[in-house]
């Protein structure tokens, strides 16, 4: 390597990436690069803007090319008379060699030959932004990696080191701009008292060149600025914009703007004054424009009180209803921002068709990277391949429209549009909480750089950028992200059911009636005869009439239409026979089985990693799956034992509705315990739990009827988050005393304080020496509120 780094240039960015490059040059060679002003005569790397290099190093100007917008930057290498060969990493701006300086390292981290390299790379749009979704309480909304690092009591925390850091992260794969507040809007983010604050968290970013943005409320002018009105056509609302954006922009010169959820779940907004959506972001994108930022307007626009008994009413057809009338009426410095599906991130919905429709109207792409509906980052599920989907979906508006081209403007020349990521990183060691969760957050910002990368590219550079380039590390590791999503989707909800969570509470477990008969709108209209939604325009709610013909074509006929869509277009029978020549329900059966398969896989393919990836982030990804694969069970004997139940139809291989091995808690002899039912019945073997309501212990025991030999044992408890009670597990063998296997605590903060599908976990004790007769006892010793609960114990033949 180049023996130091050349900074051609003096600014807080430039430094960045000389920094940047000095550290991780350092870190891969093992020796001090410094970061000097003139070139040794051991070859150097020239980082700087390429008008400043070219006057600087005459021979980049002959070979520098394809550099012509401030974010993009040339990576190449140039023969300087006398010295070594030097590498070059040249930016249109400051911005440009900050994400060109990361480039390069992401190609040495990778091993790549770096002899002839000469590439030039711009980004696919201007606006790539995440959005966070932080209280100034410092809790954040549906995320699921800590507190914030942004606010604490309604301030910003005064040690800003994290976000900084934070910043640094964002800036590596190349996002330039950050909302820091979340959608549901607290108004003192923008008070004349708060801007101080603002102002310093501003400047936490700025040597990353990552601008920072808030989520405003509407109703600010009568909730902050004393008026008696919010009307967007008043002038004294005009007003009160254009005097706050005034006032924000004198804390914060290079605010990125604004982001606006309105008239949805709650917020207000134009509907109170019979004004339109355009008429509310226009009245505040006009003095954002005037200081050179932006208003994303969020799509998101649903009546969530919807009566449910009307067949006519679809949540799905919302965005498009509300907004397609609106094309060309926004100002040009407005950006609609678009959910990728119709419905909420679940775990597979066909592309929003309001992409194809506006044709006038800048659009970026919202997905979200906190896993809310796909595990909540417990659950490792990369989200990439769902989001190339998405991207490559033609929506045949105007010729080949792939989504991608939409949302960056390329197709109708559009003067901006972008993506957007819901990422919610909290104070986690690993952000969100998750070792691998961190692979979505760099796959969005690789694919709001460039959406024609490939997921199998983007999880290899991740793996190998993470836990280093050994082959199967690397073979491993992206075997299991690539296959993550369609496990998660086997196990939740196939066939276009949306992912059957509990809706109305924390969106995590299975609670497959929460969807039902509630003004929310995820229905899924499965009876006793019959499963999915009639989106048809002939015979229901019309929504695949808001497609282009040719795709409307395709969804309408239930001959056409994708078997992975279909229960979300169409309503069958249970027997009705899919394209793959299975029955609805017997698919349903099929592949809940294989996914809990598929992550046992990954389970088993990690165990073998064992002294190749350290032992501090093996041993939390082992713990992370080993969870992952008995919550993967619970899902799997929910979704099958309720429609096992209700439809009546059985399982052809015999296997829904029994559970080889399995003792429930109810039917063990109970010392202290007592049956208790369990809501929804489904997230419970038998319907039931055992719980100890006294001080304890409790105990449940039953006698092994199997043959002797080496089994796991699984225990099956609830954790809730009101205390942290103990179990234990013994074995008791005639004539002998009982022998102890292990202790362990209901420790964990799952997202409810009742038993049902989010508290359901295991312990599984492996190698267990059992011989037929034997007495299995579970003890249990409640603490606070939390009563030991104990659901079943499964005996599984060890290896």
């Amino acid at each position: 390597m180049p023996a130091a780094i050349v900074l051609v240039g003096d600014d807080e960015v430039l430094r960045s990436a000389a920094g940047e490059l000095s550290a991780g040059i350092s870190g891969f060679s093992n020796r001090t690069v410094p970061i000097s002003t003139a070139a040794p005569a051991g070859g150097a790397i020239y980082v700087g803007t390429l008008d400043r290099l070219r006057t600087a190093v005459p021979q980049v100007a002959a070979a520098a090319w394809g550099v012509s917008e401030p974010e993009a930057f040339w990576l190449g290498i140039i023969h300087p008379p006398g010295v070594a060969p030097s590498l070059v990493v040249a930016g249109g701006g400051s911005r440009g060699a900050l994400y060109g300086a990361f480039a390069l390292l992401r190609e040495i981290a990778q091993g790549h030959d770096l002899s002839l390299l000469n590439r030039a790379e711009a980004p696919s749009a201007p606006l790539r932004w995440t959005d966070e979704w932080d209280n100034m309480d410092g809790s954040i909304e549906r995320g699921y990696g800590g507190r914030s690092v942004f606010f604490k009591g309604n301030h910003v925390v005064p040690d800003l080191t994290r976000a900084g850091e934070y910043a640094r992260l964002l800036a590596s794969v190349g996002i330039n701009a950050c909302a820091v507040s979340s959608v549901n809007a607290n108004p003192l983010v923008i008070t004349d008292a708060f801007l101080p604050e603002l102002a310093r968290l501003a400047a936490a970013f700025r040597p990353w060149g990552v601008r920072i943005a808030v989520s405003i409320d509407f109703s600010s002018p009568k909730l902050i600025g004393g008026l008696d009105t919010f009307d967007p056509l008043d002038r004294k609302v005009a007003a009160f914009w254009t005097e706050r954006v005034s006032a924000i922009y004198h804390a914060v010169p290079d605010l990125a703007g604004f982001v606006l959820k309105a008239d949805s779940e709650g917020r207000l907004g134009p509907s109170a004054y019979g004004r339109t959506h355009a008429d509310a972001a226009n009245v505040i994108a006009l003095p954002l424009a005037a200081r050179g930022g932006v208003l994303f307007y969020r799509g998101f626009v649903y009546d969530h009180h919807m009566d449910w008994r009307n067949p006519k009413n679809d949540r799905a057809r919302a965005a498009w209803d509300n907004f397609h009338d609106l094309d060309g009426r926004f100002n040009d410095n407005v950006i609609l921002q678009i959910k990728h599906g119709p419905i909420d991130f679940q775990a597979r919905e066909p592309v929003s068709p309001l992409f194809g429709a506006l044709q006038r109207t800048n659009q970026a792409i919202e997905l979200q990277i906190t896993q809310e509906y796909t595990g909540q980052q417990r659950h490792v599920c990369f989200l990439v391949p769902m989001w190339k989907e998405v991207l490559d979906f033609d929506l045949q508006a105007d010729g080949s429209t792939p989504v991608s081209t939409l949302v960056t403007g390329k197709h109708f020349r559009r003067p901006i549009g972008g993506f957007v990521g819901v990422s919610n990183v909290g104070d986690s060691s690993t952000w969100l909480g998750a070792d691998l969760a961190m692979a979505n957050l760099y796959g969005f910002g690789r694919l709001a750089w460039n959406p024609s990368l490939t997921a199998e590219r983007i999880a290899d550079e991740w793996t190998r950028q993470t836990f280093g380039n050994d082959p199967r590390v690397v073979e491993t590791t992206n075997g299991i992200l690539l296959g993550s999503w369609p496990a998660y989707e086997h196990y939740t909800g196939p066939l276009g059911t949306q992912t059957l969570t509990d809706i109305t509470g924390p969106h995590y477990g299975p609670g497959i009636e929460s969807s039902e008969n509630n003004g929310w709108g995820q229905w899924h209209r499965a009876d006793a005869q019959g499963i999915g939604m009639d989106r048809t325009v002939e015979t229901g709610t019309g929504y695949i009439g808001q497609y282009s013909p040719p795709v409307a074509a395709t969804y309408e006929s239930v001959k056409t239409c994708p078997d992975d869509l279909l229960l979300f277009m169409h309503h069958v029978p249970y027997t009705y026979v899919l394209h793959s020549g299975k029955t609805v329900i017997q698919h349903f059966y099929d592949t809940h089985y294989q996914g809990v398969d598929e992550v046992a896989r990954f389970l088993e393919r990690w165990r073998r990693l064992k002294g190749l990836v350290d032992d501090e982030r093996y041993e939390r990804v082992l713990a992370a799956l080993e969870y992952q694969e008995g919550h993967a069970i619970v899902w799997r004997d929910a979704i099958n034992n309720y429609f096992l139940k209700l439809s009546g139809v059985p399982d052809d291989k015999g296997r829904a509705g029994h559970f080889p091995g399995r003792y429930e808690a109810e039917t063990m002899r109970l010392e202290g315990y007592t049956p208790v039912e369990v809501t929804p019945w489904e997230t419970a073997g038998g319907g039931k739990a055992v719980s100890c309501a006294g001080a304890g212990p409790c105990r449940a025991s039953f006698t092994f009827d199997g043959a002797s030999g080496k089994y796991d044992v699984r225990v099956r408890y609830f954790d809730l988050n009101t205390g942290e009670s103990t179990f234990a597990l013994a074995v008791r063998r005639a004539g002998l005393q009982p022998r102890q296997l292990e202790t362990w605590k209901a420790d964990d903060r799952f997202p409810t304080k009742e038993p049902n599908g989010h508290s359901s976990t295991w312990h599984v004790t492996h190698a267990v020496e059992l011989s037929h007769g034997d007495s299995i006892v579970v003890e249990g010793t409640p603490d606070g509120a939390e009563p030991a609960l104990l659901d079943y114990v499964q005996i599984v033949k060890g290896p």
